[in-house]
Parts: C-alpha cells; sequence; structure tokens
C-alpha cells in the first residue's frame, strides 16, 4: 500500500484491509476471523465471519443481512473496544441506518477507514461526524467535480409533481431506489395523502427494519397482485432496479418508471438504465463533501478507494496531501452485490 500514513497499521490483503496490530479486517471481502465492517450493504457486510464488530445503531439491518445466529458485537456509537494492540471504535457516517466510520488508534497514531458515507443529513440515519485522524481512507464514488447534489427538499417535491400527474394520467408510478438506505429516505419525505404506497419485497423488508429501529416513515403496504389492481393508476411503487423490466413490474400496468439515485447526474444515464424520470438523490458524499471530508478530518494522508479513485487522489495531492488510490473490496453505489441483495424477495 503506497501511503506511509497507513504503514504498518492498514494493509491491503486479498481479504480486504486488514490491521496488523489488530489483527483484523475492515469490511473484508470473503470471510475472516474478525471484522469490522462499517455498513450493512451487501459489499459490505458479507456473511461467514467468525466475528463482527458493528455499530447498535445498525443491528436490525445486519441481522436481516448477516443472518440472526451471526457472531454480531454491537457497540454504541464513540464507544472504544481493545483489539490487538489498537482501540477501535465506530463513527456515524450518514449513509443508512448504522452506517459508521473505523477508528483506528495505535500508538498514538489515527486511521479512519470511512466505509461509505455523505456529509448531508437526512432523517433516517445518524448525522456523519468528522474524526479527527492522521490518515483518512475516504471512497470516491462520485469523485468528480460534475457530481453536485441539488437540495433534498426539491428533488421531493420533483418526485411529487411527476406523481400526481401520473395519476392525473390514469398511470401507476413505480420508482426505483436501492432496497436499504435509498427507499427509506425517500420513504421519510414522501407525501402519502396524493396517494397509496406499495413495496416491492425487498424494499417491505428493509424498511419493517427501519421501523424496528424507530425511523418514522411514510405508511405504506407490501405490493402483490391485489394492491397493484387496486391501486392501478394512483399508487407509487418502491421498488430496486433490479425490478425493471421484469414479469414482476408488469402487473402495474400501465405505468411511468423513476430511478432515484446519484447517477441520474450525468446524461445519458436515465437512457442506459430504460426508465423515464431519474431523480438525483445519493446516499453517498458529491464532490464537494468529499472534500469538505477530508478537510474536517485535519488528516495529512488520504487513501482513496473505488468509484474515481485516481482523480481525486491526483487533486488531493495538487492540494498538499500525501494521497493515493486503493484498491478496496467493495465498489459503491450500484454495485452488483447490491443489486444481487435487492433480489432477494420479489
Amino acid at each position: 500500500m503506497p501511503l506511509a500514513g497507513l504503514e504498518g497499521l492498514l494493509e491491503t490483503t486479498p481479504e480486504g484491509f486488514y490491521c496488523p496490530p489488530g489483527d483484523f479486517h475492515v469490511d473484508p471481502r470473503r470471510p475472516v476471523e474478525r471484522a469490522v465492517v462499517t455498513h450493512a450493504h451487501a459489499d459490505h457486510a458479507r456473511p461467514g465471519s467468525r466475528g463482527y464488530l458493528v455499530a447498535r445503531a445498525g443491528l436490525p439491518v445486519f441481522r436481516r443481512r448477516l443472518g440472526a445466529a451471526a457472531p454480531l458485537e454491537a457497540v454504541a456509537y464513540g464507544e472504544a473496544v481493545r483489539r490487538g494492540e489498537t482501540r477501535v471504535s465506530l463513527h456515524p457516517a450518514g449513509h443508512v441506518l448504522g452506517s459508521a466510520q473505523a477508528r483506528i488508534e495505535h500508538r498514538g497514531r489515527v486511521v479512519v477507514v470511512s466505509g461509505d458515507y455523505k456529509v448531508a443529513g437526512d432523517a433516517t440515519c445518524t448525522p456523519f461526524e468528522p474524526i479527527p485522524c492522521h490518515a483518512f481512507v475516504t471512497e470516491s464514488t462520485f469523485g468528480l467535480p460534475v457530481y453536485r447534489w441539488p437540495a433534498e427538499g426539491a428533488v421531493l417535491e420533483e418526485i411529487h409533481a411527476w406523481w400526481r400527474a401520473n395519476r392525473e394520467a390514469g398511470r401507476t408510478s413505480v420508482l426505483y431506489a436501492y432496497a436499504l438506505g435509498k427507499a427509506q429516505r425517500v420513504l421519510s419525505g414522501l407525501d402519502a395523502s396524493i396517494g397509496p404506497v406499495l413495496l416491492h419485497g425487498a424494499v417491505d423488508n428493509v424498511t419493517a427494519a427501519y421501523r424496528e429501529a424507530g425511523v418514522a416513515l411514510a405508511g405504506a403496504q407490501r405490493a402483490d397482485a391485489a394492491s397493484a389492481k387496486r391501486h392501478r393508476g394512483s399508487a407509487l411503487v418502491v421498488a430496486p432496479i433490479s425490478a425493471n423490466a421484469t414479469s414482476w413490474v408488469r402487473k402495474f400496468r400501465p405505468f411511468a418508471t423513476g430511478f432515484v439515485s446519484g447517477w441520474m447526474r450525468v446524461r445519458g444515464a436515465r437512457r442506459r438504465r430504460a426508465v423515464d424520470r431519474g431523480f438525483v438523490i445519493s446516499d453517498h458524499a458529491d464532490w464537494d463533501g468529499l472534500n469538505r471530508a477530508v478537510r474536517e478530518t485535519g488528516c495529512a494522508s488520504v487513501g482513496v478507494t473505488h468509484g474515481h479513485r485516481h482523480a481525486l487522489a491526483r487533486w488531493l495531492a495538487e492540494r498538499g496531501y500525501e494521497s493515493a488510490a486503493l484498491e478496496a473490496p467493495y465498489e459503491g453505489e450500484g454495485h452488483e452485490a447490491e443489486a444481487a441483495e435487492e433480489t432477494e424477495s420479489g
């Protein structure tokens, strides 16, 4: 790993990031003895490890992802535990329910592995907390200046206006959103007085975990053949993008489709996804958010993972940081592992 700020404290292995003095992995890609997991998306939380350290705030979604029998040790945000010669604590990442940054301290040196994060707040998870450190490992899913997010409230109004227009035209509104995190964020801001809200099975399962955690969300019911028929032409159906162009969605005909994602910021992305409308809301930091997060840590060294890592690493190096693009076992929003998870319960 070509970054002096991480030397001896974090290294890349076939299993992913490994901390030698603590003898644990962060978000390992395959089963290990001891895993520290930043959040419950499928490309970060994989089953089979002999022990997991997770944020207590995310227990309902971790249990759904890893299983009721998974050996989870859940800690409060900011609570430090010993791992070998290190002290490890988890701090809010603002990505999805229970998402965390891993702070690793060893002999006075601190590294923070961010996992996925966003600096803008939302009603469904604890806001991002900048953690002072010597070295910061940041994602870069949207690490280009073109990715700057509009205000969430304005985008929700666009969704409401689209839903009303579809209802007036007798069309069901099918809104695609990632089953863990994005769908619940949309539900937290929906005006349910416009019409009934139906949920794809994968979305409904995760939404139940959010409600169990005390997150306030718009009222909704599970989508099935009966509810599709009863509310045809008036409902908003929230489903994962993996349901697009499948037999499942055809029962809502006639319908219009929309996709909620940061990828909708780029011209042509809507066409590639074969949807009628794109709505720009992301659970990842945009360009300004990434730069803000790095600044607020006060770090000198930055490791940049996935996404546009080479571009962001060069940008940071030009601004005086020791920075390097790092290989990572996960790929962020839109990754195949996340899409696979969404297909669990049609």
